[in-house]
């Protein structure tokens, strides 16, 4: 009988402990409008456990209410009005007014027209923009200010106690917040931490999350631990530093893009991990990612290599602290050498071609589009907005630049103890860690 009640008690929901992760980021502010830091699934979901935005975004890219209640707009998407939730109160305590609102908003995207009207604030444009509301569930518009002191305060289920730049952060669970009192009374975050540290403390009983590099889940998960994973949100590609020079030019990155044996590489160095992709957005997203092509052709291009009298030595750049990387790159400079491109894989910041990995930006597709045209060096085509066409146009016409050549769309991975429950994670990899809690050790 006690047996069974323990069991049942078990199942529901408890309040109180302190959940222990840690992360490879190490960032020295915790500004979300802060554009030098790296954008990454880890950073974003640090910033939501402090901070919100108006809306939000569900998998299908969906507008919801967050700090917003409702939002219309104008004829032709130009003026946007968003009526705030009352109720709300930021860390300190102070409501959140419309003034705060738009005083942040305008200070994260000072080319944006923000005012403040009674219990709402208004947008305006220089042109039509339908995607304004999903603009704003990005992490870098969410609403926050500054108390006297200068420390940055939100309105998320989790305040500040302890800050210590790239190596720490204590959060504490807001008793106040609008939404409900998260599960776990704290959260405590180390940063900098390598994969490998992360899995031996989660092993040890020293951590309830931690982060699984994408090229070790298939083992992490075979070893026994319990491993979740995201839709795929990182696309890893090949990104020349410079336009196309020449059609001999184009040609020999053409060659460059058949010569890649993507299945060979995900087998052996991802380890069955993420998915061969020929598009930038991956296909959970646009629903047309399978059309570009991206299986190797070595006939193809060894056949376009001899139409090119003179090749000249391409680098290969990847980030030298990054073990797939480096494996990653040596195997891209294999392949090519069969097409008889000469690359030179060099972990030197400057190269012909670097090896990167890029975040979608949203699971709006138009907004993830044309983020990673910025991160390629390449503007996004004109589109019209709405349908799948438009969108593919607007991907194809990014390709046919020959600026970017994918490779992969990874996923991210996460390790729990067996004390997480409940755990909730969207398909972007968005973790709602107010939802979880803990429970007790075997």
């Amino acid at each position: 009988m006690v047996v069974a009640a323990l069991a049942s008690a078990e199942t529901r929901p408890q309040y109180g402990s302190t959940l222990r992760m840690a992360t490879r980021i190490a960032p020295r502010n915790l500004d979300p409008a802060d554009k030098s830091l790296p954008d990454s699934i880890a950073r974003r979901n640090l910033t939501r456990l402090m901070f919100e935005t108006l809306v939000t975004l569900d998998d299908r890219g969906r507008v919801a209410p967050s700090l917003a209640t409702s939002w219309q707009a104008s004829p032709g998407n130009q003026r946007w009005q968003f009526s705030v939730r009352r109720g709300v109160n930021f860390h300190d305590g102070s409501p959140l007014t419309s003034e705060a609102v738009a005083a942040a908003l305008r200070a994260a995207n000072p080319d944006w027209s923000v005012s403040a009207t009674g219990d709402s604030i208004v947008v305006e444009r220089d042109s039509g923009d339908p995607d304004l509301p999903a603009r704003l569930a990005l992490a870098r518009n969410s609403i926050t200010k500054r108390s006297e002191g200068g420390t940055l305060i939100g309105t998320g289920p989790f305040h500040i106690t302890n800050w210590q730049p790239g190596k720490k952060l204590s959060l504490t669970a807001d008793e106040g917040y609008w939404g409900g009192r998260a599960f776990v009374d704290a959260i405590e975050i180390e940063f900098g931490k390598a994969t490998r540290d992360q899995l031996i403390a989660l092993d040890l009983g020293k951590a309830d999350i931690a982060e699984v590099a994408v090229e070790q889940s298939r083992r992490a998960a075979t070893e026994g631990r319990r491993v979740v994973s995201s839709a795929p949100v990182e696309l890893m590609a090949l990104v020349f530093s410079h336009d196309k020079a020449s059609p001999e030019d184009g040609k020999l990155r053409e060659a460059l893009a058949l010569s890649i044996d993507r299945k060979s590489i995900r087998d052996a160095v991802l380890q069955g991990s993420g998915e061969a992709s020929g598009g930038i957005l991956p296909n959970w997203i646009s629903g047309y990612g399978f059309v570009f092509p991206a299986e190797q052709n070595l006939t193809r291009a060894q056949q376009l290599r001899g139409e090119v009298r003179y090749a000249p030595t391409w680098t290969l750049g990847y980030d030298a602290e990054d073990p797939l990387a480096r494996v990653t790159a040596e195997r891209i400079e294999l392949n090519a050498r069969d097409a008889g491109i000469r690359l030179q894989a060099t972990p030197n910041a400057t190269a012909d071609v670097r090896l990167t990995r890029i975040t979608l930006a949203s699971v709006n597709g138009r907004i993830g589009l044309a983020a990673a045209a910025s991160a390629v060096g390449t503007s996004l085509p004109k589109i019209s907005g709405g349908p799948a066409d438009d969108l593919y146009q607007a991907e194809n016409g990014i390709l046919q630049t020959q600026r970017v050549i994918p490779l992969f769309q990874l996923p991210t991975n996460t390790a729990l103890s067996v004390a997480v429950k409940d755990w909730d994670e969207d398909r972007d990899g968005t973790l709602h860690l107010d939802n979880a809690w803990l429970g007790s050790k075997p």
